[in-house]
């Protein structure tokens, strides 16, 4: 079974949907008890850093998290939920977990296109990922495949935790983490088959089997 932390910062419904089109067993959840027998756990994220953490730490889910990793549960950060592993993000100026060391910095409007037109932020659409580093999660997905962004702050990890990038403006980092726990910028539950197969991966490397 994987969990989805429920920690009231938006798509935990979406992640739902999108395994359970996949056919695997999977619960919403802010119980400790329930994370901890989880075969994995999802850990997304719409909306501000700040707002995040502060639920995140009001509730105690914050040290659940780094005591979950520190375990070796397997876990997945997506959107918010990737970027609040990091040390530090630059949106409300907040403190995060720091299970990953970085920091999550803004785009700036003055980043132009390959075309030369200028960015708009947030970042918001479809992009590459290049993989930089072998990463389980993309196993089977073809490397021209596309995943669906949408974000105005970007993951800035320790160098040796980068294990794919997407450019938008500059290259930046899109997926980073290490073996058994990644975060992704993108939104994998809106991004098509390429993403469900990514969701597929995560829960494959858990133990979880898709029923028949």
């Amino acid at each position: 079974m994987l969990a989805i932390l429920d920690y009231r910062a938006g798509n935990q419904t979406s992640v739902r949907r999108a395994l359970d089109y996949l056919g695997l067993e999977a619960v919403i959840t802010a119980d400790p008890g329930v994370l901890g027998k989880a075969d994995g756990v999802i850990f997304p994220g719409v909306g501000a850093a700040g707002q995040a953490m502060d639920e995140l730490t009001s509730t105690g889910l914050d040290d659940v998290l780094k005591g979950l990793v520190l375990a070796g549960k397997p876990l997945l950060g997506i959107c918010v939920g990737c970027q609040i592993l990091l040390d530090y993000s630059e949106e409300n100026d907040t403190r995060a977990l720091g299970i990953i060391p970085g920091e999550c910095a803004m785009f700036h409007l003055a980043l132009t296109e390959e075309d030369g037109m200028p960015i708009r932020v947030p970042h918001m659409g479809w992009n590459k990922v290049a993989i930089k580093q072998p990463c389980e999660l993309f196993a089977g997905i073809a490397p021209e495949s596309e995943f669906y962004f949408v974000h105005g702050y970007y993951p800035a990890p320790a160098p040796q935790f980068v294990l794919g990038t997407t450019f938008y403006g500059m290259e930046f980092c899109s997926v980073h983490g290490r073996k058994g726990l990644w975060a992704v910028q993108f939104h994998p539950e809106k991004s098509g088959r390429p993403g469900l197969k990514l969701l597929s991966n995560f829960a494959g490397y858990c133990g979880v089997t898709h029923a028949q």
